[in-house]
């Protein structure tokens, strides 16, 4: 059985619960991919349609070898259970997950560019009064004499987002098979139609058992 699929962000609304109380969920596509191939650990999928002409010659060749129809999307994942005898050619599809469980979907945070260091770190920023004339600046940053360098990984403005990142524990509020859309409880990583891979949760099953 495999415990993670490849999926895009549609964007983000809200569900009511049995009791009325609105549910802030993300709709996701995720969905159906076909699997090309494994090792031991690994598996490789193939997720989204893509005309021939726009393959490379060695992808081509090796997706009319395996007689699948070519994908634009390629990832391997580690995520596979023992359990269950899979072959290359199969589908995995959103009902690997029902409602109720918890995952983790991994993709890349929105791009935000050069950022100062209250937005990027957070900063509560210098005194505003009292003829103070730095309110937003990184001031000193040394380290006296000695060592008199800047420490590696002191928070100083830079680039932000635009990164690989994971949300755990996302629990599962909906899932539709008949048009491969998963509603999960919170906001996941990325813009709308990014690329995200959701794998069954780790921490929350050690939790639970």
């Amino acid at each position: 059985m495999v415990d993670a699929i490849l999926g895009k962000k549609i964007g983000m609304t809200q569900t009511f619960d049995d009791s009325g109380t609105a549910i802030p969920v993300t709709a996701i596509s995720a969905g159906p991919c076909v699997i090309l191939g494994f090792t031991e650990k690994n598996i490789r999928l193939g997720y989204e349609d893509i005309e021939e002409k726009d393959v490379k010659k060695p992808q081509l060749g090796m997706f009319k070898k395996l007689n699948i129809v070519p994908k634009r999307i390629i990832r391997e994942i580690r995520k596979i259970s023992k359990d269950q005898e899979i072959k290359i050619g199969d589908q995995v599809r959103a009902d690997i997950f029902k409602k109720g469980d918890f995952v983790d979907v991994v993709g890349v945070s929105i791009g935000k560019g050069f950022q100062g260091g209250m937005k990027r770190w957070n900063w509560s920023g210098s005194p505003k009064t009292h003829g103070s004339m730095s309110h937003r600046r990184p001031g000193s940053s040394g380290s006296s004499a000695d060592p008199s360098r800047v420490f590696k990984g002191h928070h100083l403005p830079g680039h932000m987002g635009n990164k690989r990142t994971t949300v755990q524990n996302l629990k599962v509020i909906k899932v539709d098979l008949q048009n491969n859309i998963l509603l999960v409880k919170g906001q996941t990583p990325g813009y709308t139609n990014s690329l995200l891979v959701i794998g069954r949760a780790k921490k929350k099953q050690n939790i639970l058992q």
